[in-house]
């Protein structure tokens, strides 16, 4: 009951407001030279946010790491492949605060003049793309960990209801021992005495996880709907 009851209080604690994503242009300096690209600021610890970025940006091309930025080669934008030009990629932040910036930039003198308004519209398309997927899956994790509070809640339920017929059944078997076991009679209303509150705690106990249960369904449906209000 206390693990169950921690794991409660820690998903109930959880946030329920649906985030907004904002993509922004931003110029940067890579290597000396001007980069243009677009942004977004995430809620997220900044190790989380670049892992799934990294993971994000592997399939629009060949991906190499250098200082703090990450280099996609033969970029694939949309249906269409481009031999020329660099995507650049990097994730900023404080590794101790809650937010992180994710950006796709291109350094304009490396695309062919007629491709770079059409792949910076995708760069901004992707930015975007990639803040929505995250939040989606922040709260899918959320709503995954709910449901095993949920399926906890559950088992113990069951647990306790078999246990509750268990006692039921020894309070049965024990009334008829009172009456062909007369000699016994002192011990047999002990026993008695002790069955019977095991009984009410029981029922207490169920009482209080079914609440627990109701709480955390609740909770799933305004996960669920704020999944769903994400834009």
């Amino acid at each position: 009951m206390k693990k169950l009851t921690i794991l409660l209080l820690v998903f109930l604690v959880s946030p329920i407001w649906a985030q907004k994503v904002t993509v922004s242009k931003k110029s940067d300096k890579i290597k000396g030279e001007s980069a243009e690209g677009y942004g977004t600021t995430l809620e997220g610890k900044k190790e989380a946010v670049m892992a799934a970025w990294s993971k994000f940006i592997k399939d629009l091309g060949k991906v190499k790491s250098g200082g703090d930025y990450q280099y996609i080669e033969n970029p694939v934008l949309g249906a269409t492949v481009y031999n020329t030009g660099i995507i650049y990629a990097t994730t900023t932040g404080n590794g101790d605060e809650e937010k992180a910036e994710v950006w796709l930039g291109i350094k304009s003198g490396e695309w062919t003049v007629n491709d770079i308004s059409l792949v910076e519209k995708q760069l901004e398309k992707l930015v975007y793309q990639f803040g929505i997927k995250f939040y989606r899956d922040k709260i899918q994790a959320q709503i995954d960990e709910g449901q095993q509070a949920l399926e906890a809640v559950v088992r113990q339920q069951q647990r306790l209801t078999n246990q509750n017929k268990d006692l039921s059944i020894r309070l049965g078997n024990n009334g008829q021992e009172k009456i062909q076991l007369e000699k016994a009679i002192e011990a047999n209303k002990l026993e008695n005495l002790v069955l019977l509150q095991k009984i009410e705690n029981n029922k207490k106990s169920q009482d209080s996880v079914a609440q627990a249960g109701e709480k955390i369904k609740k909770v799933i449906e305004l996960h669920k709907d704020r999944q769903r209000k994400v834009n």
